[in-house]
């Protein structure tokens, strides 16, 4: 059995819990949460309290991402997480390798499904037709990662980050706020369009009473490439899906956590992992059923 500990219990680390106890091949021994819970598993505050797992699902913003995943495999506790900002991904896997190999620890980086398992598809797609563009369309969904951004700001009380696909690649962030009693809606939306998270893209800032009214956590993609198979013209491959956002990505973080034990030590994204080592099962069997 797999000793796993969830750190951080927001939405996508209720859901992670949910997976691992639907798994038959892991236990979960800790949950990390400044929040008392009524859960069945024992609660610690602080990542500096345990012990005794294998690994270690990292539940956390992106931006707190980094520095609890050093400090972790620092210990030699093997970790994955659904880090999401894709700018500063291979910076970061680099400097958690380089740790993760000298305590012996393994680690999958953005183990999420934009980046993570989309991540892997475009990387099937480019094997099929080498020549060509692909395009990514997000949407119309919550997006967790600029929502969590947005939460941070000054004056936020609450806040909900929705995609909307324009075609080609192209998103718009449509991005709205609750305030807090006395906050300046213009400051405001004028830090959240200047954050890393919504500056590439055209950003619309709306104040509304009631955040709560807005949520749905689905989600979904679009993704289609167009191009050449060796020297073959107007190859077309697409892939589609429409997901509840945390569930989606708290299953691949759980698949992530059984094929991370399985590497060498130091950190990986998910197009460098054997996609059978995300199943549970016999391995010569699995190969039967699906090759």
């Amino acid at each position: 059995m797999i000793k796993a500990a969830i750190v951080g219990f927001g939405n996508v680390g209720r859901f992670t819990f949910d997976a691992i106890m639907k798994a038959p091949d892991m236990e979960l021994k800790f949950v990390v949460s400044s929040k008392d819970l009524d859960i069945p598993v024992p609660t610690v505050k602080s990542v500096d309290e345990l012990k005794d797992i294998d690994v270690a699902i990292l539940c956390l913003p992106s931006r707190k991402v980094p520095e609890v995943a050093e400090k972790l495999l620092s210990r030699g506790i093997s970790t994955v997480d659904s880090y999401d900002i894709h700018s500063n991904i291979a910076e970061v896997r680099l400097r958690l390798d380089k740790i993760a190999k000298a305590n012996g620890a393994k680690a999958i980086i953005s183990a999420g499904w934009d980046p993570g398992s989309d991540s892997v598809v475009r990387a099937l797609m480019l094997a099929m037709i080498p020549r060509g563009i692909t395009y990514t369309n997000f949407g119309p969904g919550m997006s967790m990662g600029h929502t969590v951004a947005v939460k941070a700001i000054d004056g936020v009380k609450d806040a909900l980050s929705m995609t909307i696909p324009a075609g080609s690649g192209v998103h718009r962030r449509m991005v709205y706020v609750e305030l807090k009693d006395g906050a300046d809606f213009e400051t405001v939306a004028k830090a959240i369009k200047a954050d890393d998270y919504f500056v590439h893209d055209e950003t619309h800032v709306i104040e509304v009473d009631s955040v709560e009214a807005l949520k749905d956590m689905g989600h979904g993609v679009n993704i289609f490439r167009k191009g050449v198979s060796g020297s073959t013209d107007n190859q077309r491959v697409e892939f589609n899906m429409s997901i509840n956002n945390p569930a989606l990505t708290a299953q691949i973080m759980v698949s992530s956590a059984r094929a991370v034990l399985k590497q060498q030590p130091g950190c990986y994204t998910m197009i460098q992992i054997p996609p059978i080592d995300y199943l549970c099962g016999d391995t010569d069997e699995l190969i039967r059923a699906l090759v």
